[in-house]
């Protein structure tokens, strides 16, 4: 029997893409369908997280998840990709350090614990850390197959030194959709913690604009889906608040 996106608490985005809203972090992961690999975008915020992750994701697109996107180094994102120990894990470039340092795994660790996850399942997650495979330097196409296409491009700096985009250009006239992780927050104002890089902020989000166009669909990190207008005007809110010429 075939089962719907709704069915498992997913939000359809257009043919074959659409994410889910996980608990606690409102924190979204994406999951893109291929005729024959599937790739999911980010991997929740704790090996149980993950695991149940990789069940919905099983029940959607079967063995097809080979591929795993990581937006950022961040617990909330990355602390579940143990759940897929057969995908293949990309990160921007120079985000491999941030995994598979010691101190790294620690920081994450200690920041997971400090935003309420249980000391216990952030250790846990922290030694089960999975490091990516590739990073990806400016942009790479992956075909999953049937004519669907993902481009992963490093856009950052900005919430991150390691931000990785998401855009899946659409099929038969549906929208094409931006994953952006943290670049874009809509649930709240963007965070710009001590690994921020700020004043490249706003750049950063001008590069997101270029990969969707005006009429894409801009999925955020954390909070509901938005538009190009939305977009714009958090990049020009970041410039002000950060003190960055436009």
């Amino acid at each position: 029997m075939t089962v719907t996106w709704e069915e498992l608490g997913w939000e359809p985005l257009a043919d074959g893409v659409g994410r889910v809203r996980l608990p606690v972090w409102d924190c979204t992961a994406g999951l893109v369908l291929g005729a024959d690999r599937a790739l999911l975008v980010d991997a929740g915020s704790s090996l149980a997280e993950g695991a149940r992750l990789r069940a919905g994701v099983r029940a959607l697109a079967g063995d097809r998840v080979t591929l795993l996107a990581l937006t950022h180094p961040h617990f909330d994102h990355v602390f579940g990709a143990a759940g897929f120990p057969d995908a293949e894990v990309f990160a921007a470039e120079g985000a491999r350090a941030a995994f598979g340092d010691a101190h790294a795994r620690e920081e994450l660790r200690a920041d997971a614990v400090r935003n309420g996850l249980d000391a216990e399942a952030a250790g846990e997650a922290a030694r089960a850390l999975v490091r990516p495979g590739h990073e990806v330097r400016d942009r790479l196409t992956l075909d999953l197959g049937g004519g669907r296409e993902a481009l992963l491009a490093d856009v950052g700096p900005g919430h991150t030194a390691h931000d990785l985009a998401v855009a899946v250009p659409g099929l038969a006239g549906g929208p094409a959709v931006v994953f952006c992780g943290d670049l874009v927050e809509e649930s709240g104002e963007p965070q710009a913690g001590p690994d921020a890089v700020p004043g490249a902020w706003p750049a950063a989000l001008d590069r997101l604009l270029e990969l969707g166009g005006e009429d894409a669909l801009y999925v955020p990190g954390h909070g509901a889906v938005v538009d190009a207008g939305f977009v714009r005007a958090q990049r020009d809110a970041l410039a002000d608040r950060f003190g960055v010429s436009r």
